[in-house]
């Protein structure tokens, strides 16, 4: 997992994992969490002595919530706004094409498929040609479309959180290593 080191207002140094931040505002002294939910830990001091033991327990904190949270996704949820069409996200078309080698066009859908650490892969779901071409074939090749996108999505979260858990694994390892 990521970490950067932070100089506290008192001067001391800590390197701090990704997902918690410092907050040093008027009378508020701590780190706080930001991973399924925010929590603050404060420092029960203005000196900030009580620093260290804070990160250790926002660190604690986080650790135990990547083993019980999936990752957090930064996959699109909702169509943008500029989408023309009322497709879900991840689906456009339909996309009407003619080949050379055809005398009929023929129509699809076109789907993203996102992979956790790589470009999203592009899929095309055949609707029909231009004579038989239907209101049902429409809706079946949007629904496969649909499931498509969702079983993606669903991969690309269960390796979101698999590597997340990595990280943590790793990082636990670290923390044992320099104590």
């Amino acid at each position: 997992m990521k970490t950067r080191d932070i100089v506290i207002f008192s001067g001391q140094q800590f390197s701090v994992p990704q997902c918690i931040q410092r907050i040093d505002h008027q009378s508020t002294h701590g780190w706080q969490l930001r991973y399924g939910g925010t929590k603050l830990f404060s420092d029960h001091s203005q000196d900030g002595s009580g620093a260290a033991a804070a990160l250790a327990a926002a660190t604690k904190e986080l650790l135990s919530r990547i083993a019980k949270l999936p990752a957090p996704s930064r996959l699109q949820r909702r169509p943008s706004g500029n989408k023309g069409s009322s497709l879900p996200v991840g689906i456009s078309g339909p996309i009407v094409r003619q080949r050379a080698s055809s005398r009929v066009r023929d129509c699809s859908f076109a789907v993203s498929l996102p992979r956790f650490g790589g470009s999203p892969r592009g899929r095309s779901v055949y609707i029909g040609t231009e004579n038989t071409y239907t209101v049902e074939k429409y809706q079946a090749a949007l629904a496969k479309a649909v499931e498509l996108r969702e079983q993606a999505e669903e991969a690309y979260q269960r390796a979101a959180t698999k590597a997340k858990r990595v990280e943590a694994k790793n990082l636990k390892a670290a923390l044992k290593g320099s104590q």
